[in-house]
């Protein structure tokens, strides 16, 4: 089902990648556009076919396109909207699929027309365009932040856009969407970024699945999370702080051997569930 004409993908990385194979895959445009600062990556994109056509420059965008999508890291996003919009046909939607909501929008509601902020729920911790996967959405969430300015078939067509690459769409505020992914996705992987940390290095070949499976998202990009981590740090802080209270009252009730503390401690966290 083709929604638009021609798409610009701004940052082909592991998500702009999946993005591009996505959309291709479920036809939901006539032509896939890249643009990355390393020839390396357009290569690679090309060679997979993400991509039909492949730019380091952004002047070199003279034709129409109808949708950009900045799949860059949060800070990069902040600071190319204002070139990006020098190339585009003002009409031309845009949709950023940044991990941090709150400050994006802010910024990028001011620049563009129809702009809409996104944010798919999956990935790997792996990066780059060589992991890329035309069904890494299939069966996710997408969180679409719709402001008092995105209009109706902005919202519309975006919505249809991403159930066409098998995602649920879920609506909600910038700072909402924030506040839940602190909790959610910030502080489980500065967990356990802090728990690899911690661990003498010598240690780790002495380990079982359990711990590979807990530290499998602290191999994730460094240069990417500290930007999360930065731009959502006031969320991030109070969820910390939370999880901080946990961890003291478990402490206590080691150092006390308190042993009914600690079986209905654990025993709390085995009754939640993902819904």
């Amino acid at each position: 089902m083709r929604l638009f004409k021609r798409i610009l993908i701004v940052g082909v990385g592991l998500i702009g990648g999946s993005l591009g194979l996505g959309i291709k895959k479920y036809k939901l445009a006539k032509e896939v556009w890249g643009i990355s600062r390393k020839y390396t990556t357009l290569k690679e994109a090309l060679k997979l076919r993400a991509i039909d056509r492949g730019f380091k420059v952004l002047s070199l965008i003279k034709d129409d396109i109808d949708l950009v999508i900045l799949a860059t890291p949060v800070r990069t996003i902040e600071k190319l909207s204002p070139l990006i919009k020098k190339y585009i046909p003002q009409d031309c939607i845009v949709m950023d699929v940044g991990s941090t909501k709150k400050e994006v929008v802010d910024c990028l509601d001011r620049i563009f027309t129809n702009y809409i902020g996104a944010h798919p729920l999956a990935g790997l911790e792996k990066s780059g365009v060589r992991y890329a996967q035309a069904d890494l959405f299939k069966g996710s969430i997408c969180i679409l932040t719709p402001t008092s300015k995105t209009s109706r078939s902005v919202l519309n067509r975006i919505k249809e856009f991403w159930k066409n690459l098998n995602a649920e769409v879920i609506l909600m505020s910038p700072s909402l969407h924030d506040r839940i992914l602190s909790f959610t996705s910030h502080l489980p992987h500065l967990i356990s970024f802090c728990l690899l940390n911690s661990i003498p290095k010598s240690y780790l070949k002495i380990s079982g699945p359990g711990l590979k499976d807990t530290l499998r998202i602290a191999f994730s990009s460094a240069e990417i999370w500290e930007q999360i981590f930065t731009s959502n740090s006031k969320n991030l802080i109070s969820a910390l702080k939370v999880f901080k209270d946990n961890l003291s009252y478990l402490e206590k009730a080691l150092i006390d051997k308190d042993k009914k503390i600690i079986l209905k401690f654990l025993k709390k966290a085995n009754k939640k569930r993902f819904l």
